[in-house]
């Protein structure tokens, strides 16, 4: 196995789970290098092994990669058999317009929500700016579906990275308890039941007991 994939604390890394999640779903094969944040080595373990300081970082022998979304398109790429994007010309153009968009949007949701697995929420009510992004990402997601999702659970039918990209997004639903349509509902149930997710939730809940 050629492939490393460098990630942190699987409770609070949103963008190392979604290149985590696209590999693993995918079955891509890598090995995982696990480097915990807020320790006295954490920026020596870092720079080490990203030129950017930070995680997540795909090693696939002399090529280093260290954008999430960078580092899906190399695994795309490098194992067209398993069909990260999807093969119709019109569904992978949208599909990598949504992942763009989840990439560099949605900036209330996330100052709203902060990501971390294990928490327990009740009574949440997010803010105008989280309902906005919120109501976005469901037409995201419901246009994708049903031009394109007709063939499976996923938002293009099989798994593809904008399943992966929107896996953070499917995690703060739940954790916060968002209200959400009933078909944005099953979606994000039909995810977070997924072996690969609750492996990292597994890896989560671990760290936190140590």
């Amino acid at each position: 196995m050629s492939l490393t994939l460098v990630i942190a604390d699987k409770n609070i890394s949103v963008w190392p789970m979604r290149t985590w999640f696209a590999l693993k779903q995918s079955g891509v094969p890598f090995r995982e290098e696990l480097i915990r944040l807020r320790r006295p080595d954490t920026a020596t373990k870092l720079l080490a092994r990203s030129p950017a300081g930070r995680v997540p970082v795909l090693i696939d022998g002399d090529v280093t990669i260290w954008d999430s979304l960078a580092i899906c398109e190399y695994a795309a790429e490098r194992f067209p058999e398993h069909r990260l994007w999807p093969e119709d010309r019109a569904a992978r153009a949208l599909a990598r317009s949504i992942t763009a968009e989840m990439h560099t949007s949605f900036h209330g949701l996330r100052a709203a929500c902060s990501f971390q697995i294990t928490l327990e929420t009740k009574g949440f009510i997010p803010p105008p700016e989280a309902v906005r992004d919120l109501e976005r990402i469901e037409n995201l997601w419901a246009d994708a579906r049903a031009r394109f999702g007709k063939g499976g659970p996923f938002l293009f039918g099989h798994f593809t990275i904008a399943d992966a990209f929107y896996a953070p997004v499917v995690g703060r639903i739940l954790i916060y308890k968002l209200k959400v349509s009933a078909e944005a509902r099953a979606y994000c149930d039909m995810i977070w039941s997924l072996p690969a997710i609750k492996e990292w939730i597994a890896g989560a809940r671990a760290e936190i007991s140590e």
